[in-house]
């Protein structure tokens, strides 16, 4: 029964995530573009929790929803242009025969590769904890490269601030 509700979750999910990936190329109005590519994103950190892969959901959710899609959406709003939408681009035409053409390839490749078989047992113990505690053991040698990414994350937050503020 468990199985079945995994099995259901995970195609809900994908459903959603193709769905709200192609409202995003669609639609016209950035900003409902960018609000629809958080619900996709949101979408793909429930597949990886379907999947079992915790810790690839949380960073999904902080580096993808919270870092890069809010980013995206304070640039559509300091941009005064933005809410008018795209307007038509000779482009479209030549760019919808060649996602179709991707699309076919894909495809194709997707059913001419032997897939090996691989393990469909889903962790019964979440890997976050584990995950954590390596990062900062000092015998594994992360700590340092860690505190320098949170350095320069933080300086980065600080100078996106400098920049956004008004003079």
């Amino acid at each position: 029964m468990q199985d079945a509700g995994l099995s259901i979750a995970f195609w809900l999910l994908a459903i959603a995530s193709v769905g709200s990936a192609l409202a995003v190329v669609l639609l016209r109005n950035v900003f409902r573009a960018a609000l629809l590519l958080i619900s996709c994103f949101f979408a793909i950190a429930g597949l990886f929790v379907t999947l079992g892969a915790d810790f690839l959901a949380m960073v999904q959710i902080l580096v993808y929803v919270g870092a890069i899609a809010i980013l995206l959406l304070l640039g559509i709003m300091l941009t005064k242009e933005a809410m008018r939408g795209s307007p038509f681009s000779r482009w479209q035409v030549g760019a919808g025969i060649a996602s179709v053409l991707l699309l076919i390839s894909m495809i194709w490749v997707f059913n001419q590769t032997d897939w090996p078989k691989t393990n469909t047992e889903v962790a019964l113990e979440p890997t976050t904890a584990a995950i954590g505690l390596k990062l900062l053991d000092m015998d594994a040698g992360f700590v340092l490269p860690f505190e320098i990414a949170s350095i320069l994350l933080l300086a980065a937050v600080i100078g996106a601030i400098v920049l956004v503020k008004e003079k």
